[in-house]
């Protein structure tokens, strides 16, 4: 990893943009498409399908770091890098986590979404609605002259709150040509702490919140990570341009807008 955090040009962000509105309509498709009953192989292979034929894209996780497929299926206590399996079936009081990542024209884009099925308790709802919504604290601290801690802190504040815990062994990253590039952009801190941002970077943002203790574990296929109290656990990510006057969501799905 390059530790030059890169501003982007004018061209580049707009290719960038291009490949984060590609990546919002993957999860238009899915969100008729998701429900109880379906594997987590039957989404990934559709979802591969759709970026392929009807987008004209690349699915960016597929072959990166030796992963064989194009999304990561992370649920209930999964915290993350679940992995699609013919024999993982979605039930009716499952939360599933769908991170997916996009190439169009050699920029990469990442978002993910939470799913919640309709049985689902009250309770895995709420985290799932918390994880959202704490992903956007993060997101509306962005602006030139910000810092990261400020991003950090305001998610961990939020999480907090409600009596959740913030994952701390991974982060959101830099990305633009390569899937990770720099800064490093942890979910928790200290505001007015860690890199000043600019105008023209680029990064994810992508809250794991615990329901209960932070602490997690890793599976033995050396992908999934599960939480070690087996509570739930919920993620929300989208991709961050920072602009002159504040930000854009470049993942950012028709159906959503920035809650107040």
């Amino acid at each position: 990893m390059n530790n030059q955090v890169k501003i982007k040009s004018a061209e580049e962000i707009a290719l960038m943009r291009h490949a984060g509105q590609l990546l919002a309509q993957v999860f238009q498709m899915l969100d008729t498409y998701v429900r109880p009953g379906i594997s987590t192989m039957d989404i990934n292979d559709t979802v591969e399908a759709f970026i392929v034929n009807e987008l004209k894209s690349r699915p960016a996780s597929k072959g990166q770091y030796g992963y064989q497929y194009v999304l990561n299926s992370s649920i209930n206590e999964v915290v993350c890098h679940g992995v699609p399996s013919a024999n993982e079936v979605i039930k009716s009081k499952d939360i599933i986590n769908l991170d997916i990542t996009l190439e169009k024209d050699g920029y990469i884009a990442d978002s993910s979404k939470m799913y919640v099925m309709p049985q689902a308790p009250a309770e895995a709802k709420k985290l799932a609605d918390v994880t959202y919504l704490a992903m956007w604290q993060g997101i509306k601290q962005v602006k030139p002259g910000a810092t990261l801690g400020d991003i950090g802190h305001a998610i961990q504040q939020y999480a907090q709150s409600f009596g959740y815990s913030i994952v701390k062994d991974y982060c959101g990253h830099g990305i633009g040509q390569e899937m990770h590039e720099e800064p490093q952009v942890l979910h928790y801190g200290k505001p007015n702490q860690g890199l000043r941002l600019k105008a023209g970077m680029v990064f994810t943002i992508e809250p794991m919140v615990n329901q209960g203790t932070e602490k997690i574990k890793l599976k033995k296929d050396g992908w999934t990570v599960v939480t070690r109290d087996k509570k739930l656990s919920a993620q929300s990510e989208h991709t961050i341009l920072v602009t002159p006057t504040g930000y854009e969501v470049l993942t950012l799905r028709h159906d959503e807008q920035s809650p107040s």
